[in-house]
């Protein structure tokens, strides 16, 4: 060869951020990570999990049917609880079937983290832009490296010892016969945190899909059944809220707002902070 060839430098910076066992080898990543609590770590023992119908839905089984933990609370810990990385591919390179012999003049690696409570997403980037600054400077290439963040959000972790999750529990156990299991899930939904910083109440996520549905993906899919099963819920769910005691904003006026402050934008969210008894 005769250039430093992009690709090279790339690939090299890629397997940096992880190795085979998946471990990050970001310094800095995991500091901010909370420690399991025994509270915390007593919501896995009800869960029912099974490592082997997991390999097979993944399709793990049919290739080394081998998982990166086999015990059922490390693994749903490792999805659930920890950061994790991942790297998705690279845009520049040739990637269709068949032989070419392009050098591509320029590679981007596409990776995501996904964060935990208390990881700061401003702090990670710094972190993750730093690691690779520096493996960069060590390869001694000529070329050029910008690091870009395309999205960045909090991770959101509400409290499910609530009067809130008690109601939604209780709904759920009416439609499908069975108290639900207390999960956590990576995802993308920075909304849950809005709301809960806005109306300073307890959010709660309450799933009607299936584990199988294959969210965003080009064969998703969603049961009829759930559907109406989710409604019911749904239902259920705010009768059951409507039998608590504890603060109703919804009923309670000793908020009052004007027609100018109602013609704000958000100025509704006031009436949440009420937390009357009734």
């Amino acid at each position: 060869g005769t250039v430093h060839e992009a690709m090279t430098d790339l690939v090299q910076l890629m397997a940096s951020l992880i190795d085979s066992s998946g471990k990050i080898l970001v310094p800095g990543i995991m500091d901010d990570v909370a420690e399991v609590t025994p509270e915390e770590d007593a919501l896995y023992e009800t869960i029912d999990f099974n490592c082997e119908s997991y390999k097979k839905e993944n399709k793990v089984a049919s290739v080394s049917n081998i998982l990166m933990y086999e015990n059922e609370k490390d693994l749903l810990m490792a999805r659930w609880r920890y950061p994790t990385l991942s790297l998705h591919g690279i845009e520049g390179a040739f990637s269709g079937t068949g032989a070419k012999t392009v050098i591509p003049a320029k590679a981007i690696g596409k990776f995501s983290l996904r964060l935990v409570p208390d990881q700061d997403p401003k702090r990670i980037e710094q972190c993750v832009s730093d690691h690779l600054n520096k493996v960069f400077a060590s390869l001694g290439s000529p070329n050029k490296m910008n690091v870009t963040l395309l999205h960045g959000a909090k991770a959101w972790l509400s409290d499910p010892n609530h009067p809130n999750f008690a109601a939604a529990a209780r709904a759920t156990e009416k439609v499908y016969g069975l108290l639900p299991d207390y999960t956590r899930e990576g995802g993308s939904i920075p909304i849950t945190t809005a709301f809960e910083e806005a109306t300073q109440m307890n959010v709660c996520l309450l799933p009607v899909g299936a584990c199988d549905d294959m969210a965003h993906s080009q064969n998703e899919k969603y049961n009829k059944k759930n559907l109406i099963n989710g409604v019911k819920v749904l239902g259920l769910y705010l009768h059951e809220l409507g039998e608590l005691d504890g603060p109703k904003p919804s009923l309670c006026r000793c908020v009052e707002l004007t027609p100018e402050e109602l013609m704000e934008p958000g100025a509704f969210m006031r009436g949440f902070k009420c937390k009357c008894f009734m």
